[in-house]
């Protein structure tokens, strides 16, 4: 037995409480743990146990290889049909004019911004205008293709596509063909929430539910495209909301094998409807990204967006399960800050990432939106990628 193997079999075996051992001893055999068993991880299992656990799986996986990608933001519109009552970014369809709505020509122009420098991905989200229908982002995504072939385009969420889609009286598998041959490649995870019925509710009542988000995700896994998947946490919600969410993403995963991660987005309450909740503790979101590395073992990763956490913070989930903290991105997304994230800026270098993972032991690894490894930074020296433009 090597010696990380032998370390948690020792955290598992001074456990006490004997559910607790045995939901242990079923991680170290590589054993699914059941709905029962993700509860009680989060209502009976301290932070030290839980962590761990999820970092011995992380390490099983991949090792100390810590993946980012170098990607950039366009939000179309900040405009939405939709009254999501944590949401601090959209602006009713009725109050337009508080908005920004970005024609076709000012969004290649973002992309022509990055034309020379080594991106290699372009994720396109934003609030659901009803003018910006299913052929306008087809003409988007061809001229961007065109523009730039080799730029990777991920977009949009299930949300806006179920508008689209309805909007167009096409079926989801027919618009996902459409978007599919126009050039759109991946598809990110928004728009997911909380899928249990009783908070969908309460938080987002009037938008696609869970069975519309996931069979629209099933629709993109069939053409072969991978997605990812979200689940906002820290509100409303109690313990078994969160494992019936992940159990519906684990058995979409199990039929289809298409989401390559899965990312858990912290309830933020700056200037929005659920301004009385208060936001979750650090420990609360170290335990939060632990567990959902032990239930959602048919994932092959799981990422922290650091904008949204911090650096710190988000330096931190690399000793709880996470192997992926997203990406350069730049300070064009507005979506976190506007809910009081800990970045309001959120931009950083190359350089900057790599260090950031270095920094905590880790192993910085550049990918390509589908995980294919572009560069491994662990021998490369961090000053040198400082002074050297085509990291900044």
């Amino acid at each position: 037995m090597d010696n990380r193997k032998a370390d948690v079999h020792q955290i598992i075996a001074d456990t006490k409480d004997n559910d607790l051992k045995n939901i242990g001893e079923k991680i170290l055999h590589n054993q699914r743990i059941n709905f029962d068993e993700g509860v009680m991880l989060f209502e009976k299992a301290s932070l030290p146990f839980v962590g761990a656990l999820a970092n011995f799986v992380r390490e099983e996986k991949h090792g100390d290889k810590t993946y980012f990608n170098r990607n950039f933001h366009i939000e179309p519109t900040n405009v939405c049909v939709f009254t999501c009552a944590f949401c601090s970014y959209s602006r009713l369809y009725a109050h337009r004019e508080e908005g920004w709505e970005l024609s076709i020509e000012d969004m290649l122009n973002i992309v022509k911004k990055y034309d020379g420098k080594p991106v290699t991905e372009v994720h396109i989200v934003g609030g659901v205008h009803p003018k910006m229908n299913l052929y306008f982002f087809v003409e988007l995504i061809e001229k961007i293709k065109a523009h730039r072939p080799d730029l990777h385009i991920k977009g949009f969420t299930a949300v806006e596509l179920d508008y689209m889609f309805r909007k167009a009286k096409v079926s989801i598998d027919e618009g996902m063909k459409i978007l599919h041959n126009a050039g759109l490649q991946s598809m990110p995870g928004g728009g997911a929430e909380i899928f249990h019925p009783e908070i969908r509710e309460q938080i987002c009542a009037d938008k696609v539910n869970a069975e519309g988000w996931l069979n629209i995700h099933r629709a993109a896994h069939k053409l072969g495209m991978h997605t990812n998947a979200t689940m906002l946490y820290g509100h409303v919600e109690k313990y078994f909301h969160r494992v019936d969410h992940m159990e519906r993403l684990r058995q979409l995963q199990d039929e289809t094998h298409g989401f390559n991660t899965f990312i858990p987005l912290k309830f933020r309450n700056k200037d929005n409807d659920m301004n009385n909740v208060p936001e979750s503790s650090v420990i609360e979101d170290m335990k939060l990204y632990a567990v959902a590395r032990l239930y959602m073992d048919n994932f092959p990763h799981l990422k922290a967006y650091w904008p949204m956490l911090g650096r710190q913070n988000a330096q931190l989930t690399l000793s709880f399960g996470v192997n992926d903290l997203d990406g350069t991105i730049d300070d064009t997304t507005k979506i976190y800050s506007m809910a009081g994230s800990e970045e309001q800026k959120p931009s950083l270098s190359t350089a900057e990432l790599v260090s950031l993972i270095k920094q905590v032991k880790r192993e910085p690894v550049e990918r390509d939106t589908l995980y294919n490894e572009i560069k491994n930074y662990k021998e490369m020296d961090v000053a040198e990628l400082e002074i050297n433009p085509a990291y900044n």
